[in-house]
């Protein structure tokens, strides 16, 4: 719709669908600016961008599995907290992945898949700052996993 606005004797035609449309997209990129900002805090300027990073286990791309929900369901879960035992939680997610393991799929490959699943709170938040594609057999990672929970020293 046009309408006609005279300002000291000059008229301008002036487009209301344009107006606001400006208008909302103007709200729209203030709006997004400050969510921007709230997300800047100090604790996560220093954080990585975890938006499409791949994540440090390698997976095979030519072996082709999904993992049921049941089955992730079923794995133990380790937090990262004092008090904690890796070697038990290693055991049991071993029994869970050898007891569900898919038929032609090799078990290294349903854990490497598996083992982010089983991970909580500090642990899973750990396995983000690890080199991304950094960890290609299931050995690396048990290593890595141990090193990091139950420490030589």
């Amino acid at each position: 719709m046009l309408v006609t606005c005279s300002t000291n004797q000059n008229q301008v035609q002036v487009d209301l669908e344009i107006e606001n449309t400006l208008r909302r997209l103007q709200n729209e990129a203030r709006i997004n600016t400050m969510a921007v900002v709230r997300q800047q805090t100090p604790k996560g300027l220093d954080a990585p961008n975890m938006e499409n990073q791949p994540l440090c286990i390698n997976i095979d791309n030519n072996v082709n599995f999904e993992l049921k929900s049941g089955f992730i369901h079923l794995l133990p879960t380790f937090n990262g907290l004092v008090g904690e035992d890796p070697h038990t939680h290693l055991k049991e997610f071993h029994m869970v992945c050898v007891g569900m393991k898919p038929n032609g799929v090799d078990e290294e490959q349903v854990k490497l898949k598996a083992f982010l699943f089983s991970l909580k709170g500090v642990a899973k938040a750990w396995l983000f700052f690890i080199l991304p594609c950094s960890i290609g057999t299931w050995h690396a990672m048990n290593k890595i996993f141990l090193e990091k929970y139950f420490p030589a020293s």
